[in-house]
């Protein structure tokens, strides 16, 4: 449809105005060559009719003037016209934040606290596909396993490839946190957001809960923070030293007033994570939250249209070359 079309290069569409020209010409051109004959009448002429190749042989001009016509709006570069649309949406960045220490090998959530965490945040990123999103993780250490990104398959393909023993175990939750607020802090959007998943007490890292809590809040960062546990004690898969796995129960001990306190100091909320159900319920409550609304502009990539013209109007240049080569070569206009 042609009103779904626009040109790139509208300007040398002004050039289709030399056909009605040269077609004028060479109608003066085609008359100027008879001469006017004087006569009282027409019957010596007989019935002397203008054959077939008379007319191709006018014809081939008008199939050069739309050949010629075809090429110039193919150079004009007519491409699908893009589909721009102002919306309302809601969008906010948001860093995960995981502790894969070994402690969160756990079996208290099935099939252990680690991969139910990885589930639970997957869906929670499917749920949220206009938000920009990124993933920390941190035991003794951290490090930024996906920065911000709005290619959710990416990171959720990054989300399943964490592990316990990627780095030196231990807890540095204010490292963590440190490193998930340095991703956000030159961001633009009007809400940043670290999700911060826990089932310790800090133990490790050069930098307090605390005073990451305190960074979080210079730079407009809210917290939410997890604690993920059952109440009392929690079977632990140990490597025996026959070669097997063992369980022994583990006391669980997370240090729920300081995660609070981060919360509270970054305008965030505290949630105690018990069960895989829990956990999701969690994430449901977050995700009703955070819906900032922003508004965005929705366009589609133009297409270039430009073949179909230029590839006919060659075809056509072609066919009358040929036929003014061949068959109409000894016809005399």
């Amino acid at each position: 449809m042609l009103n779904d079309i626009e040109f790139a290069n509208p300007e040398l569409l002004w050039l289709l105005l030399i056909i009605p020209l040269i077609s004028l010409w060479y109608a003066l051109q085609f008359n100027s060559k008879f001469a006017t004959i004087k006569s009282s009448s027409l019957k010596s002429f007989g019935s002397s009719g203008k054959g077939l190749k008379y007319w191709i042989k006018h014809g081939l001009f008008a199939l050069k003037m739309i050949a010629i016509a075809l090429i110039l709006v193919a150079f004009s570069r007519p491409q699908s016209s893009s589909s721009w649309q102002d919306i309302t949406t809601e969008g906010i960045d948001i860093i995960i934040a995981v502790d894969i220490s070994g402690s969160m090998l756990a079996e208290d959530f099935s099939p252990n606290r680690l991969q139910a965490a990885k589930e639970v945040a997957m869906n929670f990123i499917e749920g949220r596909p206009n938000d920009r999103m990124g993933l920390v993780v941190y035991s003794g250490e951290s490090f930024t396993q996906c920065p911000l990104t709005t290619d959710h398959d990416v990171l959720k393909n990054l989300f399943l490839e964490i592990k316990n023993g990627m780095i030196e175990d231990g807890t540095a939750i204010g490292l963590g946190l440190a490193n998930a607020v340095n991703r956000l802090k030159d961001s633009e959007a009007k809400s940043k957001v670290v999700i911060l998943l826990t089932d310790g007490i800090n133990n490790r890292g050069s930098i307090p809960p605390l005073t990451a809590a305190e960074i979080a809040k210079a730079f407009d960062v809210r917290v939410y923070t997890i604690g993920m546990g059952s109440y009392g004690s929690a079977p632990m898969p140990f490597r025996s030293p026959f070669g097997g796995i063992t369980y022994q129960n583990v006391e669980v001990k997370i240090d729920e007033e300081s995660l609070q306190e981060i919360a509270s100091l970054t305008d965030g909320k505290y949630f105690r994570a018990t069960d895989n159900q829990k956990l999701e319920d969690i994430y449901a409550e977050i995700d009703q939250m955070e819906k900032s609304k922003i508004e965005v502009t929705e366009y589609r990539k133009k297409k270039e249209e430009y073949y179909p013209w230029l590839l006919i109007g060659l075809l056509f240049l072609v066919l009358e070359f040929i036929l003014q080569k061949t068959y109409l070569r000894s016809v005399v206009a």
